[in-house]
């Protein structure tokens, strides 16, 4: 898609652009996103990183938010930042996010074979957390057109 030049002079590139009734919508999300960063010449971790992180904001944008959506990408002075955009004017507040992380070994709860595991990855409120995990925290929400809109973003380390 043709790159559009903002009031900043920042360059975004809408990726792709979709509804809440589009089939596969969180994959075509994440396929948009591995082909605009290989074609720039993203790969391994960072790559594999920033598909999984923008997967988890595509899924939060389409459970909690009216569409149509967006992914971009802002070519920044100061580096990559990949968006997802919605048409929710507020603004979600951002969990606090424990210093061990969400994923650490609890030894009370080990054992309990398939079933616990299953329990454990069924459990909500997990994905920001995955985000600020893959982003080192570099990712957060803002206000866009007025207000009219948010966009959920993250930082996408250089190659």
């Amino acid at each position: 898609m043709t790159p559009t030049l903002p009031h900043n002079n920042e360059v975004v590139r809408v990726l792709w652009r979709w509804a809440s009734d589009t089939p596969n919508a969180v994959s075509r999300a994440r396929t948009a996103l591995r082909c605009a960063l290989d074609q720039l010449g993203y790969g391994g971790e960072t790559l594999d990183d920033a598909v999984l992180a923008v997967s988890e904001l595509a899924s939060n944008a389409l459970e909690h938010a009216p569409g149509p959506y967006e992914v971009r990408l802002r070519f920044t002075a100061s580096g990559l930042i990949c968006e997802v955009a919605d048409r929710a004017p507020q603004l979600p507040a951002v969990p606090a996010f424990p210093a061990t992380g969400p994923f650490e070994v609890d030894p009370s709860r080990r054992g309990g074979g398939r079933d616990a595991l299953l329990k454990a990855i069924s459990e909500g409120g997990r994905g920001l957390h995955v985000v600020h995990q893959l982003t080192s925290g570099a990712w957060g929400f803002a206000a866009e057109e007025g207000g009219r809109m948010k966009v959920a973003w993250m930082a996408i380390p250089g190659r």
